[in-house]
Parts: C-alpha cells; sequence; structure tokens
C-alpha cells in the first residue's frame, strides 16, 4: 500500500501524523515553504523564555508545593507556510499535556497560548500577535494532552533578506484569560 504524498494531505492530517507517536525521534517540523520557486521558507517555531510552562495554584497561593493544582507543559509544535499574492497565511501547531498537582484535579482547564509573528534583529518587530485558547477537561488520570491549530495566522510576506530573521514564537499567556476591559460610554 502506497502512503499519501505529503503535499496532498490537508495539515491537520499531517499534524496527527506528527504527533501520532510510536516514534523516540523527535517529531519533525512541517514545512512545505511559500512557494516553490520562492526563496522564502517557513519560519521556526520557538517558545518564547518563561513561556513555556503554565502553573495554577490554589486561590491566593503560589503555584508550587503541595499548592499545585496544575501544571502545563507544550511538547511539540509543527507549522506550515502558504504564499499567495505577496501574504503568507501559517498554521501552528502546539501539543503539550496538562498535568494535575497535589491540590487536586479541576475539572476543566482554559489553556492560554499566545503566538507571534516577530521580526528578530537588534531591535525585534511584532509582525503578528493573538491568544488562543483551548479547554481541556481533566479526568481522573491526571495527565490528559491538549492541542491546538491555529488557521487564522496571516501577515506579510518578508522580504528575501528580511526572511531569516522571521520567527514564530509561542509560549503560554494567562493575560489572554483575564475579560477585556468594558468601554466607557459617554453620557
Amino acid at each position: 500500500m502506497l502512503a499519501t504524498p505529503a503535499w496532498s494531505q490537508s495539515f491537520t492530517d499531517r499534524f496527527k501524523s506528527l504527533f501520532g507517536g510510536g516514534s523516540s525521534e523527535p517529531a519533525p517540523t512541517v514545512s512545505n515553504g511559500p512557494a516553490p520557486d520562492s526563496d522564502l521558507t517557513c519560519p521556526p517555531v520557538t517558545i518564547r523564555a518563561g513561556a513555556a510552562t503554565y502553573a495554577v495554584g490554589l486561590p491566593g497561593k503560589e503555584a508550587a508545593g503541595n499548592d499545585l493544582r496544575y501544571q502545563v507543559v507544550i511538547g511539540r509544535t509543527a507549522r506550515e507556510c502558504n504564499l499567495n499574492s505577496g501574504t503568507i497565511t501559517a498554521h501552528i501547531g502546539i501539543q503539550g499535556r496538562v498535568i494535575a498537582g497535589p491540590a487536586g484535579t479541576p475539572g476543566t482547564v482554559e489553556v492560554p497560548i499566545r503566538v507571534a509573528v516577530v521580526q528578530d534583529g537588534v531591535s525585534p518587530k511584532t509582525v503578528f500577535t493573538k491568544a488562543y485558547r483551548t479547554v481541556v477537561n481533566m479526568g481522573s488520570d491526571g495527565s490528559v494532552p491538549f492541542s491546538l491549530v491555529t488557521e487564522d495566522v496571516v501577515y506579510p510576506a518578508p522580504s528575501a533578506a528580511a526572511n531569516d530573521a522571521y520567527v514564530f514564537y509561542i509560549g503560554f499567556d494567562p493575560q489572554a484569560l483575564k475579560p477585556e476591559p468594558k468601554s466607557r460610554r459617554k453620557k
């Protein structure tokens, strides 16, 4: 039986096959590149320093030791970029795990993740940023996987010279769980 070529599979199918497991090797990143006749490449996915772990403690307590309710970690990432009329549409795949702590297993966990496209350099420039939330239902197991695939990361294609400076930054963003401030009404 012949395998389906990667270019004819959907991103979700490739994401599932990447993270389907069985192999002890780290999952490869998916990158079809923006276009076969272009020098542009799909930027790497990097977990932002200090945003690789999200820990939640009991109300009013530090998320450490016996007061830890749960911790969320990112395990694997994937990406795919497509160039169309000077615009890049990227799909970023993120897989991780929610692990219950000693302070009890929560029923439902909201996982806040931020994805940003940044042109790195002496003065880094944010090109795109968006916060995402995914909900995980915890069971009695105490360790549940989660995954998120973004489908709306869109930004202008960089010049060939700036292409290598672009990076996809991901990480947990607890501020994304706070409600939007209400706008004041004029009287």
